[in-house]
Order: structure tokens, then C-alpha cells, then sequence
């Protein structure tokens, strides 16, 4: 049997896997209807919103051309801490922070924070 511990790991690897390879039918499975995400710019709630954030996230860090690196993992009993950065052809990402709360094997509060550096598009430079 898998310890709380475990489990939570797991789940966070699972969304971090998702997130990498921009499936967001497989990321939507670690959250719930119920499920909120904290984020510099409100609370997001419900699968649509949550979607639509994620779904916007892959814009900006598209599959096959970006790398995302967790500085730092902290996991005790269904709560998990992370700190990343990221990198693409759009932005660069050189501080993040995330905090996971699991329930049941999925995310049920999320909060997230970081720092963005836009990168000048092929579109900018021609202007």
C-alpha cells in the first residue's frame, strides 16, 4: 500500500508529466469540478476555467519546445510543494512556486506564483 505521502508524489508527477507533453486530457484528470487554482490573478474554479488556464499555459509553453525544471520538491501527508523554472520560445519563467493540496488522488486546491519574461516574437521584431 502506497503512503499518503506516495500518493500525493505521484499525483504531482502525473500533472508535471501532463503538463510537459501538453495533454490536457490527462491533466485534467488529477482535478475535480470542486477543485480550485490560486493564482496571482484570482481563483479559478470548475474543470472549464481550469481548462482554459492550462489550455492557455500550453500557448506559452508549447510541447517539444520548451523545458521546465523543478528546483525543489517538499511533500508531507496530501500536501505538496514545488519551486520551477521554465523555458521557451515565448517566455521564460525564472522563478515559480506551486502549493498542491490531494485529496483522493486528486488535485483539490492548487496555488501558483511566478515570475514572466515575455520573449519578442518573430511578428515584434518586424515592426
Amino acid at each position: 500500500m502506497l503512503s499518503t505521502t506516495t500518493t500525493a508524489e505521484n499525483v504531482i508527477q502525473h500533472h508535471l508529466q501532463a503538463l510537459g507533453n501538453n495533454n490536457l486530457k490527462e491533466l485534467l484528470n488529477d482535478y475535480t469540478e470542486q477543485s480550485e487554482l490560486w493564482t496571482q490573478n484570482g481563483i479559478i474554479a470548475g474543470m472549464e476555467n481550469i481548462s482554459s488556464f492550462f489550455s492557455y499555459a500550453f500557448t506559452l509553453l508549447p510541447k517539444d519546445k520548451s523545458s521546465l525544471e523543478i528546483k525543489k520538491m517538499i511533500s508531507k501527508d496530501e500536501k505538496v510543494y514545488i519551486v520551477w523554472t521554465a523555458d521557451s520560445p515565448v517566455i521564460n519563467i525564472p522563478f515559480a512556486t506551486d502549493c498542491f493540496e490531494i485529496k483522493e488522488g486528486k488535485i483539490t486546491w492548487q496555488s501558483t506564483a511566478f515570475q514572466t519574461i515575455e520573449k519578442l516574437t518573430n511578428h515584434n521584431r518586424h515592426r
